[in-house]
């Protein structure tokens, strides 16, 4: 399957299992966690990037990304487990 099978160039967003997803949510969340993890971020660079990742929760849920990827950082893993 390709990027394409899934939401053609000419749309925008999608919905998966009863969730309508914007293209970038996946795209996105990668960069909030790897703002989130890193060390050199300030707090409100962390704050500002665990709101957009709680945000997507039911985006990425929905398609179900964590069903088959796990986040490395274990505190964000826990973070996200708790939500």
């Amino acid at each position: 399957m390709r990027a394409d099978d899934v939401l053609p160039d000419q749309a925008n967003q999608g919905d998966f299992n009863g969730v309508t997803i914007r293209k970038g949510t996946i795209a996105a969340f990668l960069a909030n966690a790897t703002a989130w993890s890193d060390p050199a971020s300030s707090a409100a660079q962390r704050e500002t990037a665990q709101v957009h990742i709680a945000e997507a929760l039911p985006a990425l849920r929905a398609v179900g990304l964590f069903e088959v990827l796990e986040v490395r950082d274990p505190a964000l893993r826990d973070w996200l487990a708790r939500r």
